[in-house]
């Protein structure tokens, strides 16, 4: 493996760190449900060639050291650069892995402790079809996935909201749950702490999942003006609150609500003929680090391979 071929593995490292600027500018050329699942999809993609380019890496490295090489049954040197710049390079990937590993477990751990109080809570609370509504003097509302779905609601939200503006909040929560819009926000958060360039864009796959809800709850009660409404009060009521639901578990009050109002009360048309550039520029950038990644690995499988004698040079 000459110097010239581990480029392939530093090309998914660094594009992660390009797809934030086309992120940023997804939803303004993008439909909320079609801007969701190509960045979610992007991300995915761009995570897991990254993981697996830092893997290479770590492997490389750990075949250079000789108790690891005669248990790969390596009958040659493994070709590599100099050990001054490949041992470094394994090492930083170690450590970028065993960061990532380690907050992604804490991460979790906690995700899934707040999960199991609040689906305990809503459990044991009587409900009317999926909705649960939950004493407490802190305004709150999300949907919480699970069988059965529930949208969990506080009694000081039901009274920050008129009864149109809360037919509005339950139809929002209802669009989370319909479109398994807490599988979109797992995947973000699995992405981000695979690659730290990936982080901005789970702020960006957040705000399509809730953009998303916006519009199908404005479709619902046939009002975009009353939908806009509805969420900018129950923002504001929260404002002061802090909520105990987990991260995965979305709700009408997350993310930039002033432009998710803005998104509402503009006159929907066709989106800009530039969208069709932004889907190709995101899956660009996935294709181009899978690929680059494959190459990579590929690489040093067969490097692998021409050391244990297996193949030729």
């Amino acid at each position: 493996m000459t110097a010239l071929l581990l480029i392939p593995l530093f090309v998914p490292l660094l594009m992660p760190f390009a797809v934030p600027a086309v992120a940023r500018r997804c939803l303004d050329r993008l439909a909320p449900v079609a801007a969701l699942w190509a960045l979610t999809l992007a991300v995915l993609v761009l995570a897991g060639a990254s993981v697996a380019a830092l893997g290479a890496l770590v492997l490389t490295g750990l075949l250079k050291l000789p108790l690891l090489a005669g248990l790969d049954d390596l009958v040659h040197p493994l070709r590599t650069p100099s050990d001054l710049v490949i041992l470094p390079l394994a090492a930083a990937a170690t450590g970028l892995l065993t960061v990532g590993a380690a907050t992604l477990v804490r991460s979790a751990l906690r995700q899934l402790r707040a999960f199991r109080i609040a689906r305990t809570q809503a459990d044991r609370r009587p409900t009317a079809g999926d909705l649960c509504v939950i004493e407490s003097p802190h305004p709150d509302a999300y949907a919480l996935p699970g069988r059965p779905h529930r949208i969990v609601v506080t009694t000081a939200m039901l009274r920050s909201l008129g009864p149109d503006e809360r037919e509005v909040l339950f139809a929002h929560e209802r669009a989370h749950n319909a479109g398994g819009h807490h599988r979109f926000l797992v995947a973000a958060e699995l992405a981000a702490h695979c690659h730290p360039g990936l982080r901005p864009v789970r702020e960006a796959i957040a705000l399509a999942v809730e953009r998303a809800a916006d519009e199908a709850a404005a479709t619902v009660v046939g009002d975009r003006r009353l939908t806009a409404r509805a969420i900018a009060r129950a923002a504001l009521a929260t404002t002061s609150a802090r909520s105990t639901r987990p991260d995965f578990a979305p709700a009408a009050t997350t993310g930039p609500v002033p432009q998710r109002v803005a998104a509402l009360l503009a006159t929907p048309g066709h989106r800009p003929r530039a969208a069709s550039w932004i889907a190709f520029l995101l899956a660009a950038c996935a294709t181009v680090s899978a690929s680059a990644a494959a190459t990579g690995v590929l690489t040093f499988h067969h490097e692998v391979e021409v050391a244990q004698g297996e193949e030729s040079r």
